[in-house]
């Protein structure tokens, strides 16, 4: 059901990147095609915009541009990486890994690259993963990408008035000591697996006529079971993140959590114990971007000097699965 482990090893976030795309679309458009007002999306979700990838345009593009925009920041070459680790729920293709492009696209020819899908987890798994892999050394790029915009029915307006497209990318790699990654909290509650479902084009359901009319290629969800799953299990988990860690909530400086829903975000957050943390929130302007929501998030707040040298960082995703993922780290500010 979980995994939880805490590192003495001094690994962290040497920088952060993010691409969105440039097509900003309002809730006008999407209230139109939803049989919604755009006052009754953003009162219901809090998000006024989402951005949708270009014609053309996959999801190892978007990742490779945050990619390129990480590895600037943190001063780390290409070729310095030794893995890639792409979360998402919407690859290029079934097969190959989206990671795999993405390493040609950035000409990282030394990094061992690949994919995990934990949904809107997949960010805080993918870097407990990339923490893991270079726990003796070296450098790994960990990106959040998810282009939703294809597999959301325009007129389902339980799922078309939430999602947009982007990527977030962190390189992982040697921090001083007392700085880093100290504790993740991986948690998978299997039996909601069918909360958040796309129900065919799989081998359970492999792609034929009948699917395709019958609307099944379209991203599935149960908001008010989504809802009821995080309202009761998100404090349960910082909670028990925290102790792990013994730490407490009042030490938490910073609180990144996924951008699934800005007024069920609101609802939740007194529950969890963070008073003294400043939240970081980009759904009003891009709404949920999948596994993408949190490493976006973290780089917005990076960019704007938000992180200060030493401050506790909460990194929590949570999502289909059904599943959740936390991180917390003590932040390493370059000088």
């Amino acid at each position: 059901m979980q995994t939880a482990q805490q590192h003495a090893s001094s690994i962290g976030i040497l920088g952060t990147g993010s691409h969105l795309p440039a097509n900003a679309v309002d809730n006008t458009l999407v209230g139109s095609r939803a049989g919604v007002t755009a006052e009754w999306i953003h009162r219901k979700t809090g998000i006024s915009e989402r951005r949708y990838a270009a014609e053309g345009e996959a999801t190892s593009d978007l990742a490779a541009h945050a990619a390129r925009a990480a590895l600037a920041d943190a001063g780390i070459r290409p070729g310095q990486l030794d893995h890639i680790v792409v979360a998402t729920s919407t690859p290029d293709h079934p097969q190959p890994a989206t990671a795999a492009i993405v390493q040609d696209l950035i000409g990282a020819e030394q990094a061992a690259a690949f994919d995990l899908n934990s949904v809107c987890s997949g960010f805080a798994f993918a870097l407990h993963t990339a923490h893991r892999l270079i726990a003796d050394g070296g450098h790994a790029l960990v990106i959040g990408a998810d282009v939703y915009s294809r597999i959301i029915d325009p007129t389902d307006r339980r799922t078309a008035i939430l999602f947009g497209d982007g990527a977030g990318a962190v390189v992982l790699g040697p921090v001083p000591a007392g700085y880093g990654i100290e504790t993740s909290l991986l948690e998978t509650f299997g039996r909601h697996h069918r909360t958040i479902r796309v129900p065919a084009g799989g081998s359970r359901r492999p792609a034929s006529p009948e699917s395709l009319a019958e609307g099944d290629h379209w991203f599935a969800m149960n908001g008010r079971e989504v809802r009821e799953f995080v309202t009761d299990r998100l404090p349960l988990t910082v909670k028990e993140l925290l102790r792990r860690a013994d730490r407490t909530g009042t030490e938490v400086d910073h609180f990144v959590p996924h951008q699934a829903n800005g007024q069920m975000l609101a609802e939740i957050l007194p529950s969890l114990g963070l008073e003294r943390a400043r939240t970081h929130l980009t759904v009003a302007e891009y709404g949920n971007t999948g596994a993408a929501s949190v490493p976006i998030t973290l780089d917005a707040a990076n960019r704007a000097g938000a992180l200060r040298d030493g401050e506790l960082v909460l990194l929590s995703g949570f999502g289909g699965g059904m599943s959740i993922g936390s991180n917390l780290l003590r932040w390493h500010a370059a000088a």
